[in-house]
């Protein structure tokens, strides 16, 4: 009896040992000081409340954010989107694909007038072109063929912003909006890199996915930091290209080379100086 108790008792312990093995040799490894899924269920942080009364005075900006800058790297990589890492553009083109942003049209106006949908998107900037080539061996004869251009995410190497400054009087500061993003598309033709800008998106709409979507942070990777932080806060680099005047024109248009940038300098430097001398010290 003592020995049918003891085979029980032992292939009881035998079988839980098996048990918590199998449990744990299925476990998947953590990758880091402690588990970490990526998902961010976070709301864009509330901005504060405009009465049209209180704003004394205003101005449209339009700037541009390179992403070859060192300081902006972080939007454009990773090129590929691997695990929870994925490039600004990705994240706005997975936007457009799930509905949850409205992409509008720019061929016209940089309101926003004319939605267009993903397809769209992508069938812009899709094109086949018939041309005439030689065989480099015999006969040596000449061909006909097509040669495709398809969608390149990868060649999205700007943003555009279109942004509202004013005086807040109520608050007696110098506060700003962003109204809308444009991704722009670089492409050579004879040699020259030529801006090419796809679709505007209304920025308060596409808060609500840039507010769960990791930014990489270059010098902390326990800081957590999402687009929608990165634009609020201003932690980009960026150079203005227009303002809001009388005859609608960007600075290129009146501007070149050198004078560009300092038309550019001195529009940021009037915005920054306005609020300064509205007091006395």
């Amino acid at each position: 009896m003592k020995n049918i108790i003891s085979l029980v008792v032992l292939g009881f312990l035998l079988n839980i040992a098996l048990q918590t093995n199998a449990q744990v040799i299925n476990e998947t490894p953590v990758d880091g000081l402690f588990p970490d899924d990526g998902i961010i269920d976070v709301k864009p942080t509330p901005l504060p409340s405009i009465r049209m009364a209180d704003v004394m005075w205003q101005k449209r900006i339009w700037r541009v954010i390179d992403f070859r800058e060192k300081m902006n790297q972080p939007f454009y990589f990773p090129v590929e989107a691997h695990g929870n890492w994925r490039s600004f553009f990705q994240i706005v083109i997975d936007g457009l694909k799930e509905g949850e942003i409205t992409a509008y049209d720019i061929s016209a106006t940089d309101e926003f007038l004319a939605p267009i949908t993903y397809n769209e998107v992508v069938a812009r900037q899709t094109s086949a072109v018939n041309m005439v080539l030689s065989r480099p061996y015999p006969p040596y004869d000449e061909y006909d063929t097509t040669i495709y251009t398809t969608f390149d995410p990868s060649k999205v190497m700007q943003l555009r912003i279109k942004e509202d400054w004013y005086f807040d009087k109520q608050r007696s500061q110098m506060m700003v909006r962003i109204i809308g993003l444009c991704p722009v598309m670089m492409e050579e033709r004879d040699g020259k890199e030529i801006p090419q800008p796809l679709f505007w998106i209304y920025f308060p709409e596409a808060r609500n996915i840039l507010a769960k979507a990791q930014m990489y942070n270059r010098f902390n990777d326990a800081e957590k930091r999402t687009y929608d932080e990165i634009f609020w806060k201003r932690m980009f680099s960026s150079y203005i290209y227009k303002e809001s005047n009388v005859f609608d024109r960007r600075i290129s248009e009146y501007a070149e080379g050198i004078d560009a940038l300092f038309e550019s300098e001195r529009i940021k430097n009037d915005l920054f100086t306005f609020e300064h001398q509205l007091w006395e010290f």
